[in-house]
Order: C-alpha cells, then structure tokens, then sequence
C-alpha cells in the first residue's frame, strides 16, 4: 500500500474497523473509504456491489461482522450464521467483480477445532469438531477464508485471511448480555468498586485459559502484512501467551482498582478449555505485538470510563 491507495475497511465503526483507520491515519494514509450501516448496507448483494464497482479501492478489509461473545453465539446461532455468511460473501465476491487484486479477510481463532494440540497451527484448520457454543460464527468464518483462498487459486487475487485471538480495546461492547469475556470483566469489576460490593461474579469455573490480544496490536499487525505484500496462507494474529480466566479476572481487578473476590457462575459456560495461537508464522515475517495485558486493560478501562461509564476512577 502507499499513502494515496484508496483503502476501503468495512465495520470502521467497530473495535477492529475503528483500530484499523486509527492505525492507517496515524501513519499518512490520506484516502481511507468508510460507510456506515445506513450508508451501505452489507447484507445487500446488490447494494454493496453496485458500491464496490462504483468506488473501485485498491484495498479492502473486512473487518464487518455480527460479533459477540458466548451467550451470543449461543443464543442467536441462525443470525450469526447467515449474517456473516452474506457479508462476507457479498463483498468477496463484489471484490472479485470490481477488479480490486488486494484483500483481507479477517476470522477469528474459534475456526479452529475444539480440543486439538496447543498452540493452535494455522494447519489445524477443518481437523476437529468445533465448540458448539459458536460453531454457527465459526463455521461462517471457515466459509470466508476458503472464499478467500478460491478466488486465488481460480482468478489469480490476492485475498489473505487473518485470525485474530481474543481482542480487547477501545470501542469494545461492554452489554454484560452479549459482550466477550474481557470488557465483562472491566464493566462487572468497575461497577462492583461504585457499588461497594465485596465480590464480583465470574462466568464458568475460571479454569479456561484465553489469549488476548489489544486491538491496536491487531490493526498494526493487519497493516503490516498489507504493506509487506504478504500473499501466503491463512495467518494467526496473537500474543503467544494466554493465561486462566481466574487470573485474568484478577488482573482486571487490580488494574480497576476493587479489591473484592471473585465468585464463579459454574451454570455458565466455559467454552473451549483452551485457545492459544501458535503466531511464528506471524513472527517468522517480523512482526509481534507489543502491549503488555495489564496495559492494555488500562487503557480499556479508560475507553469505558469515557464512554460508558457513570461516576469516575
């Protein structure tokens, strides 16, 4: 990429999107295109591919997803299916058809099998069952990368899918209903310190271990790959290191501030016991992340503070 390629990231209103146009504008690119829902609507074929053919960018990242966290995926399995299905598909294809070359497409770490060897390969891919809370979301997301990887292998694009772990950051969703693990936490923590409470509940046993990755690593990470013209198979984007949900609800508590304990939900669900990406492909191209796990709740905390947040730290 250079600074005047005309760089269309989708979602730009979400925590990856938004990171992705921080990240870009920070180093000079000058020509980044945004539409917001209203604007175009991604699960219409035709909207979107009227757009894409009308504009013509020279990149694409598809950050645009129905996202959210286990009960989510657990609960709305039909939306989160066929929602991320037509959005992908709509804008792969679209892509394909707007002569646009470059492309990336952006999954997550649940497409890979439930139980299989830690850390995670990339290569591990479609040799397990899936976890069941969130196979509707990953099976979505497996569909978009071999999308990705026909249109290369049929026409000659050049369209790369990134596998981000767990993400945390600013412009995170903190509705305790259907947000992940991590902004949860921060909302669940915080509010226990305003109230005065001397716990704070924790879903599943606490055992589960997670990776999480703060998202301006992500956008940094996916930027790189843009700008080294990487045009290989599949890449895991993490941190290489995870740690229990026991330990990350105490880190979490630490950084707020509450000095409660922390009680365990066990009707909840924990999900897979263990999602830890194996990133020395990533390394390997000379890239890794950089924001230690309690800064990067900081600065998470903060974001909550300014937007969400009643009273103050």
């Amino acid at each position: 990429m250079d600074k005047g390629s005309k760089i269309f990231v989708t979602g730009h209103r979400g925590m990856v999107g938004s990171a992705l146009v921080r990240r870009m504008q920070q180093s000079g690119y000058k020509n980044i295109l945004t539409c917001t829902r209203s604007e175009l609507d991604l699960l219409n074929q035709q909207a979107v591919h009227e757009f894409l053919a009308r504009e013509k960018p020279d990149y694409i990242f598809i950050a645009a997803a129905k996202v959210g966290g286990i009960n989510a995926n657990n609960i709305y399995r039909a939306e989160f299916l066929y929602q991320n299905l037509l959005i992908e598909a709509n804008l792969i294809h679209g892509a394909h058809l707007a002569d646009v070359q470059r492309l990336m497409f952006l999954g997550s770490s649940c497409i890979y099998p439930r139980n299989c060897s830690q850390p995670i390969k990339e290569e591990y891919l479609l040799t397990g069952s899936l976890e069941q809370t969130n196979e509707p979301y990953a099976i979505a997301k497996i569909a978009g990368i071999k999308l990705a990887e026909s249109y290369n292998l049929q026409y000659g694009r050049q369209y790369i899918s990134a596998m981000p772990t767990n993400l945390y950051g600013p412009n995170d969703n903190y509705d305790l209903s259907n947000s992940h693990v991590l902004p949860a936490l921060i909302r669940k923590a915080h509010e226990a310190k305003l109230r005065g409470d001397t716990e704070y509940v924790v879903w599943g046993s606490g055992t589960p271990m997670r990776e999480f990755l703060y998202v301006d690593d992500l956008a940094d990470a996916c930027v790189y790959l843009m700008e080294s013209g990487y045009d290989g198979p599949l890449v895991n984007i993490g941190t290489g290191t995870d740690v229990t949900i026991r330990e990350l609800a105490e880190t979490v508590m630490k950084v707020v501030g509450f000095e409660g304990r922390i009680v365990f939900d066990a009707s909840k669900p924990d999900g897979t016991p263990r999602k830890l990406m194996d990133v020395s492909r990533l390394t390997g191209l000379g890239w890794k992340a950089t924001t230690p796990l309690s800064t990067g709740i900081d600065l998470a905390l903060q974001d909550y503070l300014s937007r969400h947040a009643l009273g103050c730290r």
